[in-house]
This record gives structure tokens, sequence and C-alpha cells, in this order.
């Protein structure tokens, strides 16, 4: 059994993969509050309705980023815990490539992206072969204007960036691009879910005590305001 856990966005979700491969529970919700506050709460009554004990978990799958600073501690945290208490492997694909997965049967380089503020998405080039993702580009941050320009022609673009910057990208497409209308939440953590099952089943995880998240970008950190008011009156 596998539990699979998203809090890379603002967008949350949560499956379970039962011992035979099949996503037999999904939740999603758009985080009002904040994901530490609600995310073991939504982790028991997916448990619950899915009849399972965290013991009963055999692997934990995680969106490892690029995305919200804090919310993707607050998912790493949790699953890196649940890890460490009972011993499992983890999962942990890119937010990018998760979103890539969802569109893996598509034929021509399929490109993801999220917005990662300050007008600037992050974006990554996959492709798919025999039901394999693979990743043909690095994971790099661009404004649209950049990203359009540096994208294969015919690709497919993909993933939650879509809400923010589809119609900007649609009219200053000139290389025959395909958009990924509309953007479906729910989508990316069942992708999560079916992608990292099958990772799980190659060996391809990893220990809580190394799993890192991907941020591309520092945190912006605010001086603490004794800090401020020392440097303008030393």
């Amino acid at each position: 059994m596998l539990l699979a856990i998203d809090t890379s966005t603002r967008y949350a979700g949560i499956a379970f993969v039962d011992e035979q491969g099949l996503l037999t529970q999904l939740m999603h919700w758009r985080s009002i509050r904040n994901h530490t506050v609600e995310l073991m709460p939504a982790i028991d009554r997916i448990l619950e309705r899915a009849e399972a004990l965290l013991k009963d978990v055999s692997c934990i799958a995680i969106a490892r980023g690029p995305g919200n600073f804090s919310a993707l501690r607050a998912g790493l945290s949790v699953a890196k815990g649940l890890a460490w208490t009972f011993g499992l492997p983890i999962v942990a694909p890119t937010t990018l490539a998760i979103e890539a997965y969802t569109h893996h049967a598509y034929n021509n380089p399929i490109c993801s992206i999220l917005d990662v503020g300050r007008n600037q998405l992050a974006w990554a080039v996959f492709e798919g072969t025999n039901g394999i993702l693979s990743q043909i580009t690095d994971e790099t941050i661009s404004d649209p204007v950049e990203f359009m320009a540096s994208i294969p022609p015919k690709a497919l673009i993909c993933g939650e960036g879509l809400e923010k910057f589809g119609d900007v990208l649609r009219i200053s497409s000139h290389n025959q691009a395909t958009f990924a209308f509309p953007y479906l939440p729910s989508q990316r953590v069942a992708s999560l879910a079916s992608l990292a099952w099958q990772r799980f089943h190659t060996g391809d995880v990893e220990s809580a005590n190394t799993l890192r998240p991907l941020y591309l970008r520092r945190p912006t950190i605010t001086p603490p305001k004794r800090a401020i008011a020392k440097q303008l009156n030393p």
C-alpha cells in the first residue's frame, strides 16, 4: 500500500493505493489557511475511508517541489516523520514531473509549468516512451517570454502554471504549442500516486535521511524588526 502526499502549492492532495496498485482514495483541496493545520487530519480521514492503518503502508510518496517554501516544508516534514516512524522508503518525484506524468502518452515533448511568483514560472521538458517518463531538460525559472522562446516546437504545455500564465502564453505562442486546458488539480495527486507506485516497484526510492526539497530559488528572508531598527539607528 502507498500513501501519496502533495503540498507543494496551494493545491494540496492525498491519495491511497491498495496492495493491487489500485488508486482507491483521493482527496484534494485548495488550502485557505496552511497545510500544517490541514494535512494530518486529512491523512486520518483518507486512511479511515480506506479502512487502513499507517502500519499497513509500504511506501510514502511526496511531491518534492518546486513550490511554495512553507507548503513544501509541511509536506516533507510529515512524509519524513512517517517514514522514520514506520521504517518506510520514500518516492519523491518533482512536482514538474508529476504534472508531466498526467500526459505521458503524448507523442511530442511535454513541458510542465508552475507559478513561482515575481511573474516567473518554473518549468522542465519531459517525454514519455512506453509508459516511462524521462526528463530531457533541467528545471529552470524563466519569465513567460523566455520560456516560450526556449521550449521545443509542438510541445504540450501543462501544469498549474496555466492558471496564471495560460492566456499570456497562448497569445505569444509561435511554435505550434498545445495547451492542456483546463487545469484539473485532482489529476496531480492521482499522477503522483501512479508514478510513485511505478517507481516503488522498480526500486527507485530514497531514504528520509537524504531527502531534500527542490526549491530552485532561495526563500525571501525578512530580518527581525529589532535587527532592522539597529540598522536604522546604529
